[in-house]
């Protein structure tokens, strides 16, 4: 047993992780170390190197990431291997908002901000991007309909609750406190039915199509139970370090989140647009990996990927926030515009589209794009 752990501990600890846990981890203590001299003034040139710097280096750590994402994809098999990684990424950005709204400072939109954000860029900029990556190098690319569909229903209760009802159930885009209780009780529920239908008795609709087809036995798609047994010591170990490979990623974001500001603010360009930056680097590791998914040809894994984390995201971060509004008295402004409603409803409706005919395709990828740029408009004007 001892030669199997350690076995599995120097595949998994390889020069290269071992480089990119300790920039990352390095970077977050000098960062806290170094914390009262960020809050002076920059001069433009020591501003743009350390921004660089810590993007260069959340880059680096989101590769180490994706490496042990698709390791754990390959032993367990879809949808646990994506599940590992979009579950860490989202507790952890889960818990950083709440430590800002605990904060000193009222930050009562950082909520609605940042899934506003993530839900653009996953549903329409990763995924168009994926497309066309996709469909430019496969010319027969399939999702698994049903499972698509159950991501995409779901997607469109939890985003009414997140960002419309507010305006009817509450005032000045809040909720009041017996609708808010009776939300985070039934996004709750309905989370955590979806992650016990997902993993047990559909756990095959979130499969590629070609892997439930096949008559022959896929060697990644064996029993949990039998994969545990033989794999146990590398499947913990690669879970271990893609947490805390994962962790100053999402840390690196947010302290830089003054220096891009700073740096906004000296280009004249909107403040909201730092969100969407933080919001695109925090989930840069799933990124990377759904196109690389897609330049397999895996469709089924870009929507696990991509349309699942969202439902994460919106499933645990609505609950959070309004508990921790409710507890603290502090009111969460949930209520979004009119303009990023209706961009909303035409992704919700142009995703809808493309998977209910017979394959995707570049021009569907196109047209994400497309609508990404029209939010980016709304963002600017």
């Amino acid at each position: 047993m001892a030669d199997l752990v350690f076995f599995s501990l120097r595949t998994v600890l390889t020069p290269t992780a071992m480089i990119q846990l300790l920039l990352g981890w390095g970077s977050v203590l000098g960062l806290a170390m170094v914390g009262p001299v960020l809050d002076g003034p920059f001069i433009t040139t020591a501003l743009v190197t350390l921004l660089g710097a810590i993007i260069g280096i959340v880059i680096l750590c989101a590769f180490g990431v994706v490496r042990q994402a698709e390791h754990l994809a390959h032993r367990l098999g879809e949808p646990y291997g994506t599940l590992v990684l979009t579950l860490s990424i989202v507790i952890i950005e889960v818990v950083l908002i709440s430590s800002v709204m605990l904060g000193p400072s009222e930050q009562q939109t950082i909520a609605r901000d940042t899934v506003m954000a993530v839900s653009m860029i996953i549903l329409n900029l990763v995924v168009g991007v994926a497309l066309l990556v996709g469909a430019t190098r496969h010319a027969n690319l399939q999702p698994n309909r049903t499972g698509a569909s159950c991501y995409l229903t779901i997607l469109a209760v939890f985003l009414v609750v997140a960002f419309a009802l507010p305006h009817f159930l509450g005032d000045d885009g809040v909720y009041a406190p017996l609708p808010a209780s009776v939300v985070v009780v039934l996004t709750l529920s309905m989370y955590g039915y979806f992650l016990y239908r997902q993993m047990g008795q559909q756990r095959s609709d979130f499969q590629e199509i070609t892997a439930v087809d096949s008559t022959m036995p896929d060697p990644a798609q064996q029993s949990t139970t039998v994969v545990l047994k033989h794999h146990r010591g590398e499947i913990v170990a690669r879970s271990i370090v893609l947490v805390i490979t994962v962790i100053p990623i999402v840390l690196l974001s947010h302290d830089m989140a003054a220096l891009l500001d700073e740096a906004l603010e000296r280009l004249g360009a909107p403040m909201a647009l730092s969100g969407i930056v933080i919001a695109t680097i925090v989930f840069l590791p799933e990124t990377i990996t759904a196109i690389r998914a897609a330049s397999l040809g895996q469709m089924q894994r870009i929507s696990n990927l991509c349309h699942g984390a969202l439902v994460s995201t919106v499933g645990l971060t609505i609950p959070a926030v309004l508990v921790i509004g409710l507890i603290t008295a502090q009111p969460v402004v949930l209520a979004e515009s009119p303009e990023h409603l209706l961009l909303l409803a035409l992704t919700l409706f142009v995703t809808t589209a493309w998977m209910l005919g017979k394959k995707a395709t570049a021009l569907h990828g196109a047209v994400h794009l497309m609508t990404f740029g029209l939010y980016l408009l709304v963002v600017f004007a």
